[in-house]
C-alpha cells in the first residue's frame, strides 16, 4: 500500500494523459463519423464507394496495426516531405490519429443507421413547411439521430478508452505505461496493474452513468416533441 501511495502522483499523470487522449479521440471521431456517414448516404457513387471501402478496411484490421502504421508511416511521410528536418510522429499524435480513424469508421455506421431510422415523411413535411436542408437536419433529424445513436456511441467510447492502453507501446506516458514503470521499479506488477485496472473500471462506471443520463434526456426530449 505504501508503494501505491508513493507512486500515486505518477499514476494520476498517466490517467490524465489517458483521459485527454480518449476525450480528444471521441470529439474528433464523432465529427469524422458524422462526415463519413453523410458521405455513405450520398447519391454520388464516386464518393460513397471509396468511403465504404476505407471504413470497412479500418474496421477489419486490429487497432494495434493501425497505430503502428500511423506511427512509423507518419514518421516516414514527414521525413519524405521535409527531408533533413528530423521530424517524427509523436506517440500522442499517432495514437490520436489512429484511434480517431477507427472511432470514426465505426461511428459512421452508427450514424448511418440512425439517419436511416428517421422516416422520410418527416423530412418531406419539414420541407413542405419551408425548412431548408440545415433546418431539417437541426430540428427533425438530429434529435432522433442522437437518441438512436447514443447507445452505440457509448459502446464506442468505452472501447476507445480501453484502446488507449495500446498507445503505451509506442512510448506514450499514459496510465498503462506509468503503471508498468511503477511495477518495474517496485517489482510489484500485480499491485500496480490491479490499480490501473481499478482506474479503468472507475472510468467505465462513470461513463455508463453519463451515457444512461444522456439516453434518458434524449428519450424525454423526444417524448416532449411528440
Amino acid at each position: 500500500m505504501d508503494s501505491v501511495i508513493e507512486y500515486l502522483p505518477l499514476l494520476l499523470q498517466g490517467l490524465r494523459t489517458t483521459l485527454l487522449l480518449a476525450v480528444s479521440t471521441a470529439v474528433l471521431g464523432l465529427a469524422l463519423g458524422m462526415l463519413l456517414a453523410l458521405a455513405k448516404l450520398s447519391r454520388h457513387g464516386w464518393l460513397r464507394a471509396p468511403v465504404f471501402a476505407i471504413t470497412n478496411f479500418l474496421r477489419g484490421i486490429p487497432e494495434f496495426l493501425v497505430l503502428l502504421v500511423i506511427y512509423f508511416g507518419g514518421t516516414q511521410l514527414l521525413g519524405a516531405l521535409l527531408p533533413g528536418a528530423g521530424l517524427e510522429m509523436g506517440p500522442f499524435a499517432a495514437g490520436l490519429t489512429a484511434l480517431t480513424l477507427v472511432f470514426g469508421a465505426y461511428a459512421s455506421e452508427t450514424f448511418r443507421a440512425a439517419f436511416l431510422s428517421v422516416p422520410k415523411g418527416q423530412i418531406e413535411a419539414g420541407r413542405a413547411y419551408g425548412f431548408n436542408a440545415w433546418q431539417c437536419f437541426r430540428h427533425i433529424q438530429l434529435p432522433q439521430i442522437w437518441r438512436v445513436a447514443i447507445p452505440g456511441l457509448g459502446n464506442l467510447w468505452q472501447g476507445s478508452v480501453k484502446d488507449t492502453a495500446l498507445v503505451s507501446i509506442v512510448g506514450l506516458d499514459d496510465l498503462m505505461r506509468k503503471s508498468s514503470q511503477a511495477a518495474q521499479s517496485t517489482r510489484e506488477p500485480f499491485t500496480f496493474y490491479l490499480v490501473a485496472s481499478l482506474m479503468f473500471l472507475v472510468i467505465t462506471v462513470v461513463s455508463m452513468w453519463i451515457i444512461a443520463a444522456l439516453e434518458r434526456r434524449a428519450s424525454r426530449g423526444m417524448t416532449e416533441m411528440r
